[in-house]
């Protein structure tokens, strides 16, 4: 199927539902490609798609025209201006002439032993399987690792019946005091942080915590955690990790976009250093739904042709820049951290490769060619990260197809010379 759009954007969680409403206002011919069922993102699912300011969003999309493209994933880039993606079992052939990447984030994971054990999984996955139906009620959840996504979780779990024995945050009292303090002009983000006060009131919140080692034969039924440089077990039926959000950069590292400190460069307009690809929310910088929102209202103007429009939004976007900057100085990983695995623990749990394999290489590019580290189905989604922190190494290159999909879609447009060159030479080799 081919499809032919003005402006096509990829992610369809918060930054780019805003994206794409900006876009078609301005009157271009918009579609919106998301690889879920539904469009919303994590943050707009299930019982948060309720939320005011998600219903006000998926309103104005629904009003706008913009053609959902749901269930969609786009795995490679054949030439500027086409994206090939795989719908169920069928190829999509998408033609656009400005880009819009919206990608978002997922959890960052830190191997630690016993982390491969069932019912230890992401903090945000378990409230993603819960909002998909999984029964929580009466279950022992402990959450642990970094960032306010705990607090969120712990609620939302707890709402549904859950029981909460702890909630284990690695950053420091001093540093959450200070990220408080600093929320003090700003009275919507108090009134949340009072909110998740409230919903998880009574649950032990321990800081400068982190597990040491989960354990059980089938599943996992304790943890051991680290709290101020001592050591307590746990019982639980459920353990869900999170150190923080990843951006997922994947696909505009495919496409050329230039990367510094891990998140994608964008101008003030949030335009990529590729001609006519702007991005926007997570993967530019970790900073909520608001910082989403306003950067994907930007690049959706810009897309549009409405430049003057979006630098009114200038002064929005800083103000969120500030507060990403502060979660980012709150909740950077501490060094003790890097001392999690040993020696057996799987970092590569899709190849089956240890952290002491690891140890024998200099970087990850020698690491993957000797023990296939980061070429299982994941492709590195989950150990590229944590050997980053690790072993302060970083992914060299992507390769399509940044999804497993079928060979015939992948294989669909090998060999087919480019239509501009064909152009150029006349139609003759």
């Amino acid at each position: 199927m081919q499809q032919q759009f003005d402006v096509l954007v990829v992610g369809g969680g918060p930054a780019g539902i805003a994206a794409a409403v900006r876009a078609a206002e301005c009157g271009a011919r918009v579609g919106i490609v998301d690889d879920n069922a539904t469009l919303g993102g994590q943050i707009w699912r299930g019982d948060s798609a309720q939320a005011s300011e998600a219903v006000e969003w998926r309103g104005k999309l629904q009003a706008s025209g913009v053609t959902p493209l749901c269930g969609t994933r786009v795995f490679h880039q054949p030439r500027p201006g086409v994206l090939l993606a795989e719908h169920d079992e069928e190829l999509r052939v998408l033609h656009y002439r400005s880009l819009i990447l919206a990608t978002g984030a997922r959890e960052r994971f830190l191997p630690f032993p016993g982390w491969t054990l069932p019912n230890v999984m992401g903090a945000g996955g378990l409230q993603a399987m819960v909002k998909a139906g999984l029964p929580i009620r009466g279950k022992r959840v402990v959450v642990a690792g970094t960032g306010p996504l705990l607090l969120a979780v712990a609620a939302y779990l707890r709402k549904n019946g859950a029981e909460i024995p702890m909630i284990c945050e690695q950053a420091s009292l001093n540093s959450l005091a200070r990220f408080a303090v600093t929320l003090l002009g700003q009275p919507q983000k108090i009134k949340q942080a009072l909110q998740l006060k409230k919903e998880v009131g009574g649950v032990s919140l321990a800081t400068s915590s982190w597990p040491l080692a989960a354990h059980g034969k089938k599943a996992v039924d304790s943890v051991t955690i680290s709290r101020r440089g001592k050591s307590a077990t746990i019982a639980c039926d459920y353990l869900a990790c999170g150190f923080h959000l990843v951006p997922n950069i994947e696909l505009p590292l495919l496409l050329g976009c230039q990367i510094r400190g891990g998140y994608v460069q964008v101008d003030n307009l949030q335009q990529t250093s590729v001609r006519g690809v702007f991005c926007a929310g997570e993967p530019t910088s970790i900073g909520g739904v608001e910082s989403s929102l306003v950067e994907g209202q930007i690049a959706g103007l810009v897309a549009g042709g409405r430049t003057e429009e979006a630098r009114k939004l200038f002064g929005a976007r800083e103000r969120a820049r500030r507060f990403a900057s502060l979660l980012d100085q709150t909740f950077r990983l501490r060094a003790e951290l890097r001392k999690l695995p040993s020696p057996e623990t799987l970092v590569c749990r899709c190849e089956d490769v240890s952290y002491a394999r690891l140890q024998k290489h200099v970087g990850w590019r020698a690491a993957k060619l000797q023990t296939r580290c980061g070429m299982g189905p994941c492709q590195g989604r989950i150990c590229g990260p944590a050997t980053q922190f690790f072993f302060k190494w970083n992914p060299d290159s992507v390769r399509p197809p940044v999804f497993p999909v079928r060979v015939e879609n992948l294989g669909a447009f090998a060999g087919q010379p480019d239509p501009q060159e064909t152009a150029i030479s006349g139609g003759h080799e």
